[in-house]
């Protein structure tokens, strides 16, 4: 049997996960997903992995929850649905979690895309929640994180009609960071990965945690736990590593200590 999740590295402090159903369009069934939660405890007790890119094909980073799978479970196989805690799992990640899109990234593929920290896009990328298509709704946190990402309006749009939009919507929606050509999408990917695991780990997981926590808090609670976090950096041998290293003109060597 073909591997359904590809995994690389980690190489230059990056792994790099690549889901492979292509005869699927890489939906996300209970396999993957179990698949893709097995590698990240793998990649967050690797101290050689500092982040993950996770990306699928040039055709489809991922064309939504496997709908034969879906379709098999009545309303107790949905409230025992083993996905709910691979996702959580996927939720509960520390490191930074960077997705290069490609293609359809629908459905349970953009719930998917969301929960990274940083969304590269090919100009073929299409997002887009169709569940409603279907006489369903976003049951992995479509609504929740979309409205978020994208404002109300949008979100509402896209939920209610089930209809995606292109790379340079998203980009200006804010829903993704930049638009590559599709072949350079794994690749920018990549370099982003390897130039934040080159920074300081501790200082990285921080700063990540501050700005996730922050998206959820009013703004004088973000600001506590930022300045919580600055705090316990100045415990750190890396942040006196870093600061030695700019005053003498050299390249930091940080320990994750």
């Amino acid at each position: 049997m073909p591997q359904i999740l590809l995994s690389e590295g980690p190489s230059n402090g990056v792994r790099l996960l690549t889901l492979n159903r292509p005869e699927a369009l890489n939906a996300l069934n209970t396999a993957l997903l179990e698949a893709l939660s097995e590698q990240l405890d793998i990649a967050e007790t690797d101290p050689e992995t500092k982040a993950v890119v996770i990306t699928g094909s040039e055709r489809a980073f991922a064309a939504g929850a496997d709908i034969n799978e879906m379709a098999s479970r009545d309303v107790v196989g949905m409230l025992e649905d083993p996905r709910v805690q691979h996702w959580a799992r996927i939720d509960r990640f520390v490191k930074p979690l960077i997705i290069a899109v490609n293609g359809f990234c629908l459905g349970g593929g953009c719930e998917l895309a969301m929960r990274g920290d940083i969304l590269i896009a090919g100009t073929n990328a299409q997002f887009g929640q169709p569940e409603i298509n279907l006489g369903i709704m976003p049951g992995a946190g479509g609504t929740q994180r979309l409205v978020r990402a994208v404002g109300q309006s949008l979100a509402m749009q896209m939920v209610l009609t089930g209809e995606a939009i292109g790379a340079q919507r998203a980009l200006a929606a804010g829903l993704i960071t930049e638009i590559c050509q599709p072949e350079l999408t794994v690749e920018r990917a990549m370099a982003i990965a390897t130039t934040i695991a080159s920074k300081g780990p501790i200082a990285v997981q921080l700063a990540r945690e501050s700005v996730r926590r922050g998206a959820d808090m009013d703004l004088a609670a973000g600001l506590r736990f930022e300045r919580h976090a600055f705090t316990i950096l100045a415990a750190t041998e890396d942040r006196r590593e870093g600061l030695d290293a700019f005053r003498n003109k050299r390249k930091p060597q940080f320990s994750g200590r």
